[in-house]
């Protein structure tokens, strides 16, 4: 008997991989639901396959983030559970660059200095 109601977008759930194809990976859950992760919902990195990252039988954590109530399916994320969003990519990659009063200094000004960092790096 399916609980299909109780579902609800934004809800994190615990399921596990039944199949996987070029397109995402099919989800189920104990209830009798089933789900899909497309696979641009499973990494914000390029996934040439998906069985880099997921296993048939394999339980994984995912977040809903849509339902289709015509095919009784959850539409399924493990990216929007991931801390890596473009926002803190973003932020990361500039954190520890020098500043000066202005701002952050040239190009020009810092890449002697880079290089001569770089260079004991090998």
């Amino acid at each position: 008997m399916s609980n299909f109601d109780e579902y609800k977008v934004g809800m994190t759930v615990y399921g596990k991989i039944t199949g996987i194809k070029p397109y995402g990976a099919f989800v189920g859950f104990d209830d009798g639901v089933s789900g899909l992760i497309h696979i641009s919902e499973i990494s914000n990195r390029f996934v040439k396959d998906i069985s880099n990252y997921v296993n048939i039988g394999e339980y994984c954590m995912l977040k809903i983030i849509d339902i289709d109530y015509e095919h009784h399916q959850l539409r399924l994320s493990f990216k929007a559970l991931a801390d890596n969003t473009r926002k803190h990519i973003r932020r990361v990659k500039f954190e520890g660059m020098p500043k000066d009063e202005k701002g952050f200094n040239t190009i020009k000004e810092m890449m002697p200095i880079w290089l001569k960092e770089g260079e004991g790096n090998d």
